[in-house]
């Protein structure tokens, strides 16, 4: 009884483990050619756009205390008793606005890139399976992991999907990942991207949207660079989320061939009465207006797939505040999502973090002679 209560209560710690040969054969058969496991992680979506499931949503993510750094005796009473319980509803017809035949844009776009990674890493010769994580909601990180395993995955790189690096996404990954694996007799060896805010094939791929988009409609006169916000303390505590997202902003600036003054760095997303990174995106956009400056892109580099934070908040939100101000023309660039060449750049910098792993061709075609005939 109590097992099944465990089993209830906590049903990724007892995920089955790949089936083992006699662990006792004095003549075992050599091991099979494993192929590496690329996890592909994005930070989550509710599964549907109602309420119940932006409430589950927001209460995994908000729960996280490297998300909400606040003691969690204050915190916990404030999120369940006041933010869930109005948060989601109020959310609900922003969400709606947004949703996609096969879901939230954040995760249909996900899924493609994991896609197209695995197909990009196939044609360069590579015995490698992708699958696609979320951090919170799913399918989830343990699904994910038991997915490669069951493939015969003894290696796994694991791929944040955060250009910038920061404690309050990249490091959560981190700690999940981990977590799943302290829980396995029998581990996998584990790999971690920390970062690629300034991997040329992000950048690179990020420049040709944006510059394929000006030769389309033609430039503004401003290029607005919106990045996720933080609290300050963050910084303040040692985490480089800001000297990236600068990084980040300069070399893009540079590919573009554009001067200081034609680009502004903002900071989006504000939650909570902190002080967070400034300047924020929605002021900075008014006091352009106000400035006299009647014509506006906006880019979201730390977002390579578009999101509510993308579609709603800045294509829709800071939208209406910069006419509203006297703005006259504003748009949105899209983020990165399925682009080719962002698919094409993502799967190299992964085949780069793969190196010394048994990738080659020789355990693909093993493991494709192996495989069971359909």
């Amino acid at each position: 009884m109590f097992l099944r209560l465990f089993k209830y209560l906590w049903p990724e710690r007892y995920l089955p483990e790949p089936e083992q040969a006699d662990p006792f054969d004095d003549n075992p058969a050599p091991r099979a050619p494993a192929p590496a496991g690329v996890l592909l992680v994005n930070l989550g979506t509710p599964e549907t756009a109602t309420p119940r499931d932006i409430r589950r949503y927001l209460a995994a993510f908000l729960s996280d205390p490297r998300v909400i750094e606040i003691p969690r005796l204050l915190w916990l009473p404030i999120l369940h008793g006041l933010v869930l319980a109005r948060r989601p509803r109020r959310l609900q017809p922003r969400y709606a606005g947004i949703w996609m035949d096969g879901g939230s844009p954040l995760m249909v776009y996900s899924r493609r890139q994991a896609e197209g990674v695995q197909r990009a890493l196939q044609a360069r010769g590579r015995a490698v399976r992708v699958e696609l994580a979320m951090r919170y909601g799913e399918p989830s990180i343990a699904q994910a992991m038991a997915r490669l395993r069951e493939q015969g995955c003894e290696h796994i790189l694991t791929v944040p999907l955060y250009p910038q690096y920061a404690a309050s996404t990249t490091a959560t990954v981190v700690d999940a990942v981990a977590a799943h694996a302290a829980r396995l007799r029998d581990q996998p060896e584990l790999r971690f991207i920390k970062r690629f805010h300034d991997d040329p094939g992000y950048l690179d791929a990020l420049a040709a949207r944006i510059a394929a988009y000006w030769q389309a409609h033609g430039r503004p006169q401003k290029l607005v660079m919106s990045f996720h916000g933080l609290p300050r303390y963050s910084i303040e505590l040692g985490d480089p989320y800001y000297r990236d997202c600068l990084e980040t902003a300069r070399l893009l600036r540079e590919r573009l061939g554009l001067a200081a003054d034609q680009v502004e760095v903002t900071f989006q997303s504000r939650f909570g009465a902190a002080r967070w990174l400034e300047p924020y995106t929605e002021p900075t956009l008014k006091a352009l207006a106000a400035d006299g400056v009647t014509e506006v892109d906006v880019v979201c580099p730390g977002f390579v797939a578009d999101c509510l934070e993308t579609l709603e908040e800045i294509s829709q939100e800071c939208r209406d505040a910069f006419l509203g101000a006297g703005g006259r023309q504003f748009r949105y660039i899209p983020a990165l999502n399925d682009d080719p060449a962002w698919v094409e750049g993502l799967a190299a910098l992964v085949d780069n973090h793969l190196q010394g792993w048994p990738t080659g061709r020789d355990v693909g075609r093993t493991l494709d002679a192996s495989a069971p005939s359909s």
